[in-house]
């Protein structure tokens, strides 16, 4: 009887063990993974990370690939409207703003906005209904505003992009790279106003509805604002096709970054990742990817 209790134990203690063994063995290739993932439509990932003052790459892995940004295209859509409308002007909300796929703040036709306040809810919660209501009020049209869309990128230093929306939803001929993408964002930072309002963390906006003024409070999704001490914007973007995507700008000691991940499943570990080694690596680290 005793030799049976122990050989049960030993039984028990083997299997616990190997069961432990394979835990393990999963944990460590589950953390071996590349960071660079692609998991969506794009069939690869991007990343770069740029000097936003100089303009030079620091670091780079498929930076030159056409890929969907998804709501990272809002970047170009606010600078192009800042560049080419009157921001403080209120505006009357079409019925094509109203009910866009996705990402929302909510639009009613008939309402009136301050531009600006349209430019925040574009920025901080991403309102796809926003991007149209403000390519509608700068251009007319959603396919006249895309037009500017590409005059601004080319002038921002674009080669390799062609945007058709203003807010990045699928579309085949809806697309850019990484290293475009890094100096639309550069150069949109240059814009005070721009820049004031991807940093920004909580707004309060008011609209005009038939029955009076309301506050509506926007709340910036992007974690990076609250989660990196040197982050100063800038925007996050998903779809099922694109993946996710992040652009971020970031600022220590007069020094400017701009880093673009692409289809890269943990966007903010990446890029902080990428941030810390050139801001808080060592010398030579930095040596290493300058």
């Amino acid at each position: 009887m005793g030799e049976r209790h122990a050989d049960g134990r030993k039984l028990f203690f083997k299997e616990k063990t190997i069961l432990i063994t394979l835990v393990l063995l999963l944990a460590a290739a589950l953390f071996c993974l590349p960071l660079s993932v692609a998991t969506a439509y794009n069939d690869r990932s991007a990343v770069l990370l740029m000097d936003a003052e100089s303009g030079k790459v620091l670091y780079a892995e498929n930076a030159e690939a056409k890929m969907e940004i998804a709501s990272t295209t809002k970047i170009l859509t606010a600078i192009t409207v800042i560049e080419n409308a009157d921001i403080f002007m209120n505006a009357t909300i079409p019925a094509a703003a109203v009910g866009v796929e996705g990402s929302s703040i909510y639009l009613r036709e008939g309402e009136s906005w301050r531009v600006l306040d349209l430019l925040y809810g574009l920025m901080l919660r991403s309102g796809n209904d926003a991007a149209v209501a403000l390519a509608i009020l700068t251009s007319g049209s959603v396919e006249n505003f895309a037009t500017k869309m590409n005059q601004t990128a080319v002038k921002a230093g674009a080669k390799n992009s062609n945007f058709v929306n203003p807010h990045g939803l699928h579309d085949k001929n809806h697309y850019s790279t990484a290293a475009d993408l890094a100096k639309i964002t550069a150069y949109a930072m240059k814009c005070k106003i721009f820049a004031e309002i991807v940093k920004t963390k909580t707004h309060k906006a008011v609209k005009l509805t038939p029955t009076g003024e309301e506050i509506v409070t926007f709340y910036n999704k992007n974690k990076l604002l609250y989660s990196y001490p040197y982050a100063t914007g800038v925007k996050t973007g998903y779809t099922t096709h694109s993946g996710r995507c992040l652009v971020s700008a970031a600022e220590k000691d007069g020094r400017k970054l701009v880093c673009v991940v692409l289809n890269v499943y943990d966007t903010y570990g990446v890029t902080k990742g990428l941030f810390d080694r050139y801001f808080c690596g060592k010398a030579q680290d930095r040596a290493e990817i300058s």
